[in-house]
C-alpha cells in the first residue's frame, strides 16, 4: 500500500484542462495501490458522484473537494481590469457537513461570484469554512503568489489569514516539484514555502496538481490548453504547461521528490485518513416546497386540491372522493407532497404566462391528483387510468 495521496487531481470535468476522465484516475490510483484519491476540479463538482461511486466500487477512498477561484475583493464586485483576476485555493472535505459547506460555496460562486470564472471571497469562507480542509493552492495560489513578487512578509499574513479562517489544523501548505518548468523559480517556491512553513508552524503537504493521467499524454494535454485559451499550439508566448511533468505519479516517485521533507509526504495520508464524506446514493431527496405560514405541504396539497376539484368536477361523486384521499395517502406517506406542489407550481405558471403544456404524458396522467391540480388534462377517471403506474405504494 502506498503511503502518499494525491489530494489535488482535475478530470476531464477541469473544461478544456484536465484530459484524464475519472475512471482512468480512479483506476490509475488503484493500480498505484493508493488507499484515496482526491478529486479537486476548477470551480465545480460536475464529477464529484461519478468518481464517488466509482472509487467507493474499486476500494479508494474518495476525498470529494475543488480547486476554487477565489476573488480578489468580494466575489460580487466585477469591474474589468481588476476582478477578472484570481486565485486558486485547494478546498478538501473532512466530513459531510464540509460537502454541505462546499456545495453552498460552489452554488454561491455560480449564481453570485461569476466573473470569467466561478469566485468565491473570503468572507463566504468564513461562513462556511467548518468541515473543510484547505491548502495554500499552487502557482496561481495566494501565497505562492506573494513568494513569487518578493513580498514575503505579505505571504506570511495571508497564511496566517487561512489559518484563522479554517483553524489551526485544517490549513496546509501546499508544496508541488515542477522544476522543469522554471528552474529558478520553481527553487525560489520551494524555499520559500518551506520557510513560510516554520514562520507559521503550518504544516507542508505534498501535491503533484494532476492534469493528466501519465507523462506521455503531456503533448495531448497541451493541446487542450491551447483550445481552452484560444491561442495556437504554435504561439510561443502562450500559457503551456508541456515543460512540466502533470502526471499521476507513484507514490514512490512523490517521496523521492520530497526526500528533504517527508513530513510533506506523510500529511497526505494523514489528510486522507481525516477525511470521510458519506452519500447515501439510494434515498430520493426531493426539495421542499414553501407553502403558506400555518401549512404544512401535506395540509396545502389538501386545501388546493379542494379548492380546484370543482373546476375538474361539477358533481364530486363518492367514487371521485374516495380516489382523492386514496392517492394523497400515497403522495403523502411517500414523501411526494412537495414534488406535486412544486410541479403544479411551475406548469401553472406556464399556463397563465401563454407557454404551451401539453396534456399530460406517461403513467402521470393516471393521478386525479395531477390532474385537478393542472398538471394534467387528462381525466383517469373517464379513461380507466391506474394510480398505481405512477406511484406504487
Amino acid at each position: 500500500m502506498s503511503k502518499f495521496v494525491h489530494l489535488h487531481t482535475h478530470s476531464h470535468y477541469s473544461l478544456l484542462d484536465g484530459l484524464a476522465k475519472i475512471d482512468q484516475l480512479v483506476d490509475r490510483a488503484k493500480e498505484l495501490e493508493m488507499p484515496a484519491l482526491a478529486l479537486t476540479d476548477h470551480g465545480n463538482l460536475y464529477g464529484a458522484i461519478e468518481f464517488y461511486k466509482k472509487a467507493k466500487k474499486v476500494g479508494v477512498k474518495p476525498i470529494l473537494g475543488v480547486e476554487a477561484y477565489l476573488a480578489p475583493r468580494n466575489c460580487t464586485d466585477k469591474i474589468h481590469g481588476m476582478d477578472n483576476k484570481y486565485f486558486h485555493l485547494t478546498l478538501l472535505c473532512e466530513n459531510n457537513e464540509g460537502w454541505q459547506n462546499i456545495i453552498q460555496l460552489v452554488t454561491k460562486a455560480n449564481f453570485d461570484g461569476f466573473y470569467y470564472k466561478p469566485r468565491i471571497d473570503k468572507q463566504l469562507l468564513r461562513e462556511h469554512s467548518k468541515g473543510l480542509i484547505a491548502l495554500s493552492g499552487c502557482y496561481s495560489g495566494e501565497v505562492i503568489r506573494n513568494i513569487l513578487a518578493n513580498k514575503f512578509e505579505e505571504a506570511v499574513r495571508v497564511a496566517e489569514e487561512y489559518k484563522d479562517i479554517f483553524g489551526p489544523n485544517n490549513f496546509f501548505i501546499e508544496i508541488g516539484h515542477h522544476p522543469n518548468m522554471n528552474p529558478e523559480s520553481c527553487e525560489k517556491v520551494r524555499n520559500g514555502l518551506i520557510e513560510l512553513s516554520k514562520r507559521t508552524n503550518l504544516p507542508l503537504v505534498a501535491t503533484q496538481d494532476i492534469h493528466y493521467l501519465k507523462k506521455a499524454d503531456a503533448p495531448y494535454h497541451d493541446i487542450l490548453l491551447a483550445i481552452g485559451t484560444a491561442n495556437s499550439i504554435h504561439d510561443q508566448n502562450r500559457l503551456t504547461l508541456k515543460d512540466g511533468d502533470f502526471s499521476m505519479r507513484s507514490g514512490e516517485e512523490m517521496a523521492e521528490h520530497f526526500s528533504d521533507i517527508p513530513e510533506a509526504i506523510s500529511n497526505t495520508v494523514k489528510i486522507a485518513d481525516r477525511c470521510q464524506v458519506d452519500i447515501d446514493l439510494e434515498r430520493t431527496i426531493l426539495p421542499r416546497f414553501t407553502v403558506p405560514e400555518g401549512e404544512t405541504s401535506k395540509t396545502y396539497i389538501r386545501k388546493l386540491i379542494d379548492e380546484k376539484i370543482g373546476n375538474r368536477y361539477q358533481i364530486i361523486t363518492s367514487e371521485i372522493k374516495e380516489r382523492v384521499d386514496y392517492e394523497l395517502g400515497i403522495i403523502n406517506n411517500m414523501g411526494f407532497s412537495d414534488y406535486f406542489l412544486i410541479v403544479q407550481d411551475f406548469i401553472n405558471w406556464a399556463k397563465e404566462r401563454g407557454v404551451v403544456v401539453g396534456p399530460g404524458r406517461g403513467s402521470a396522467a393516471g393521478s386525479i391528483v395531477s390532474y385537478i391540480l393542472g398538471i394534467t388534462n387528462v381525466d383517469p377517471l373517464e379513461h380507466n387510468l391506474i394510480f398505481e403506474r405512477f406511484l406504487n405504494p
